[in-house]
């Protein structure tokens, strides 16, 4: 069994103070893929770095305090690739691929566009040069497991108030249909849905810190394992983990049968 395990940490010091790093120690990952560590090498611990057992590699933001994704892995990747080629995304910090045999991981953090309309249009300007990537990834040859903050719901099913977020940046046409073309179009498989096509409350990875959103349960799924046919239909268990809060992201674990 491969175990990936994807979590937003919005911020990873935040995180480890919370019992990250002790909860995942017990989780017997084959890779880890974070998203908005919110620091750099500089302020992270040796544990951090690289967890017992794991390897460690990560894509900073240039903004200190900002975005950043990272991998942790138990083998020693081949190639790690930093970044997509564009300098505005990559300098966010967003997208960091390693390369295990014929296996790619990918830690992904897809802008939000909720702040300000400035920010959606970057959001747009991202997904429009993203989905290429996404098609010469599936036609690579390879298997690739893309993990991470997608800030997207795509069905009214996953997420609580989809009728009053219609208009509202992570649930807007033009973000569904994006969602719809990189799975039915292009291929890939949405490795949760694909295990619980017809869940609802229980399929949410994010809560807002307003209000009563968490005890509440009014939470968004936009936290995504989309893998590869050959991979992705080999998803065999998966879980969202809420028993501890780290961070306003739940840890999504999905195990594949090798």
């Amino acid at each position: 069994m491969l175990r990936i395990i994807s979590a937003n940490l919005n911020g990873i010091r935040s995180a480890a103070n919370k019992g990250f790093y002790d909860w995942l120690a017990d989780q017997n990952a084959d890779f880890v893929c974070l998203q908005e560590l919110k620091a750099q090498a500089q302020n992270l611990t040796a544990e951090m770095l690289r967890p017992a057992g794991l390897y460690g590699y990560f894509h900073y933001a240039e903004k200190k305090g900002y975005s950043g994704v990272g991998i942790y892995s138990k083998v020693p990747a081949d190639t790690v690739i930093e970044g997509l080629g564009h300098l505005d995304i990559d300098s966010e910090g967003r997208y960091l691929e390693i390369r295990v045999g014929n296996l790619s991981i990918v830690s992904l953090y897809l802008p939000s566009g909720s702040s300000s309309a400035e920010r959606q249009a970057v959001k747009f300007s991202v997904m429009e040069r993203f989905l290429p990537h996404l098609a010469d990834l599936i036609g690579s040859g390879r298997e690739v497991v893309v993990c991470g903050d997608w800030n997207i719901a795509h069905r009214p099913a996953d997420l609580k108030n989809w009728r009053g977020n219609q208009k509202n940046s992570g649930f807007l046409p033009e973000e569904r249909n994006w969602m719809t073309q990189v799975l039915a179009e292009l291929g890939w498989v949405d490795t949760y849905r694909y295990l619980h096509p017809d869940a609802t409350d229980e399929c949410y990875t994010w809560w807002s810190n307003r209000g009563q959103a968490w005890a509440k349960n009014v939470g968004w799924r936009i936290d995504y394992q989309i893998a590869t046919p050959g991979i992705g239909n080999k998803a065999a268990a998966a879980q969202i983990y809420k028993q501890q809060r780290f961070s306003d992201h739940a840890p999504l674990t999905i195990d594949y049968r090798l």
